[in-house]
Order: C-alpha cells, then sequence, then structure tokens
C-alpha cells in the first residue's frame, strides 16, 4: 500500500500540536536553584594536604588543563643516626576550566584521593582569562563534595578496614593483659590506712 503523500508532515503537525497544548515548566533559575542529582559533575575540588606532587592528574589530561608547580624540601631524619629525606612541596595548583572537558580522568588516575567532583556548577566569569581557578579555589570547592554513598549492608568488609580492625583488637588484648597482672600484684589489705 503507498503512503498516502503529505502524511509525515501531518504527522509532524501533530507533534507540534501536542507539544504547543501541554503547559511548559520554566524554572527561574537564579531565584530557584535547581534539584540536581547528588553525586553530579560540577567542578573538581583538591584536597590538598593528600597532593604528592606526583603529576599524574597534568600527564593524563588529555587537554593540559591542569598546572602543578613544586620544590624540593628536605625533612630531618626521624630518628637519630637515619638520613634526611626530600619531600616534594605544592607551590601552584590550578585548572583551566576554560579548556577541562570534565572527563574525570584526572581524577580517577589520583592514587591518593586528592581530587574529587564537587556539586558546584556556578562559577561563571565575565573573562574567560578568569576561569583558571588557583588552590584556593579549588580548595573552597572540597568542601562542598558529597559524603560517597552508604555501603551495601550486606558487602563483604574492605580488607583495609579488617586488618586495621585485627590490629586494634591486637593491640587491646596486649594493653589488657599488661595491666592485668599490675593489679594481681598488690597484695589485700595493702591500700588500706
Amino acid at each position: 500500500m503507498a503512503p498516502i503523500p503529505g502524511s509525515g508532515l501531518a504527522k509532524g503537525l501533530a507533534v507540534t500540536l501536542r507539544t504547543m497544548t501541554r503547559k511548559s515548566v520554566t524554572e527561574q533559575y537564579p531565584d530557584t536553584l535547581p534539584d540536581l542529582p547528588p553525586r553530579t559533575r560540577g567542578v573538581i575540588g583538591l584536597f590538598e594536604e593528600n597532593c604528592t606532587v606526583c603529576m599524574l592528574c597534568a600527564r593524563e589530561c588529555p587537554d593540559w588543563c591542569i598546572y602543578i608547580d613544586s620544590h624540593k624540601e628536605t625533612v630531618p631524619p626521624a630518628a637519630p643516626g637515619g638520613r634526611e629525606r626530600s619531600r616534594n612541596v605544592l607551590d601552584r595548583f590550578a585548572i583551566d576550566f576554560a579548556l577541562c572537558m570534565y572527563c574525570g580522568i584526572c581524577i580517577e588516575v589520583c592514587p591518593f584521593d586528592a581530587l574529587f567532583w564537587s556539586p558546584e556548577f556556578e562559577y561563571a566569569e565575565t573573562d574567560i582569562r578568569e576561569l583558571t581557578h588557583e588552590r584556593d579555589k579549588l580548595r573552597e570547592w572540597m568542601w562542598t563534595v558529597p559524603a560517597p554513598p552508604a555501603l551495601d549492608p550486606g558487602a563483604e568488609e574492605p580488607k583495609e578496614i579488617a586488618a586495621a580492625r585485627k590490629t586494634a583488637e591486637k593491640l587491646a588484648a596486649a594493653q589488657a593483659a599488661q595491666a592485668e597482672p599490675a593489679t594481681d600484684r598488690t597484695e589485700p589489705g595493702e591500700g588500706e590506712a
């Protein structure tokens, strides 16, 4: 059976008429903030204490929008007779959000959990050169990062937590064993006046 001429046009106009009769939903954005999903990708927050200046995030970034500067600092030995060690100290950590494509590779490759997604999205600037945000601004965004979702109650306990719990139990048992003989040595009537 041959299609009726103009049937495609009629279908298109029917869709247009259905859409025109529906009530539009307009959110008044500056006055009413949108209800975002909990793990929204907004901007990247920096937890500076965890950054070891390993440069993995800058090397893996496909846009080369992460700028890191550091210097080496000598740390005195922890114990007498030990040797001095050197460590990297972060001088500058900046992300150019005019170049960033929000792929999240930098967050995924960070071995020390120094970078996180923050749901903040209101960081527009009038000048594109001001979209390079330094570490102080990235640190401010870190405090808006939501807590990770809770573990599944039926899931197996992580190995790290199990090992830490075992070590804590052994330490508590050793301390209890040391405290127990000390209390057994007191003779009855010794503490009485």
